[in-house]
């Protein structure tokens, strides 16, 4: 673990109150943009909640930046791959300096010192948001590329701070770090699927290589969600093996994703062009309490 000018501050200082406000700007990002992934977040033992905020939070602000508010803003595809340039500079920075002037940048930073977060999941992260900005068409391998660096590294980077104060084996490690990868890649690949018409007409994006987005047939539609079945199947094998303190959370969003696979599938392809799909937020809950109360969520 890293020791930051925040864990050494007087209890009075201005870097403590500077911290608590980077921190608390995260949570309103989230609150803001995810109520599926908010839920799972209240979900988490307080000692990783936040940090996991914090994840959230700068994916969200470059995510903006090449998925509609700056466009809505002006700025054009040259300046938006500058500003990711920055954004990213100033992350490395930060993790470096111990301090930004960016509240979400200062507030990732502080976790990414902590728990070990480092250039090797941050880059691949930036370098998909950058491919966002390519009108080149994606092929097989690029995909997997993007879905590894927008989706993959996150669940890396929660991973990493759920097992901050539970150290595992190398093995083990190995096995979470598996089902991490599998889980952020359905969660994408929903995302993708739930997204098809809009991506391609309003953004001009197709994740889904030689498939015409705007005629999805439902032999295609079932063939993605096969795929999508087997990551969430690999990720909820490794549900015992992570701590007990983000066990739940992690149970509660897989489910949310799984009946979201569960409606793409009893969908008809047409239909999930016209409208995104989601799960109802009563039912939402429902999931949630199901994955807290259900057989191993409490087991240690």
């Amino acid at each position: 673990m890293h020791t930051t000018p925040a864990d050494t501050a007087p209890a009075h200082s201005n870097l403590l109150k500077y911290a608590a406000t980077a921190r608390a700007s995260s949570t309103t990002v989230i609150g803001h943009y995810s109520t599926s992934f908010g839920l799972a977040t209240r979900l988490l033992e307080a000692r990783v909640r936040t940090p996991v905020r914090t994840i959230y939070a700068l994916v969200r602000i470059a995510d903006e930046i090449v998925d509609g508010a700056a466009t809505e803003a002006g700025v054009s595809i040259e300046e938006q791959r500058q500003l990711l340039d920055e954004l990213e500079l100033e992350t490395e920075r930060a993790i470096i300096r111990g301090y930004s002037t960016n509240l979400v940048v200062h507030a990732f930073a502080a976790t990414a010192r902590q728990c070990g977060i480092d250039s090797g999941l941050i880059a691949p992260f930036f370098a998909s948001m950058r491919r966002d900005l390519d009108p080149a068409p994606f092929t097989a391998q690029g995909v997997t590329e993007y879905i590894y660096g927008s989706a993959e590294v996150i669940g890396l980077m929660c991973l990493r701070c759920f097992v901050q104060t539970t150290p595992r084996s190398a093995a083990e490690l190995g096995v979470l770090e598996d089902g991490a990868c599998h889980l952020g890649a359905a969660f994408q690949k929903i995302n993708f699927l739930r997204d098809l018409s809009s991506d391609q007409e309003v953004l001009g994006r197709n994740y889904f290589p030689g498939i015409d987005p705007l005629h999805l047939t439902e032999a295609q539609k079932n063939t993605i969600l096969d795929d999508i079945d087997v990551d969430l199947a690999i990720a909820i094998a490794v549900l015992p093996l992570l701590p007990l303190g983000c066990r739940r959370a992690v149970a509660a969003a897989q489910g949310l994703f799984t009946r979201l696979s569960q409606r793409l599938r009893s969908t008809p392809a047409d239909q999930i062009l016209g409208s995104r799909i989601r799960v109802p937020d009563g039912e939402k809950l429902m999931i949630a309490l199901t994955k807290c109360l259900g057989p191993g969520a409490w087991k240690r």
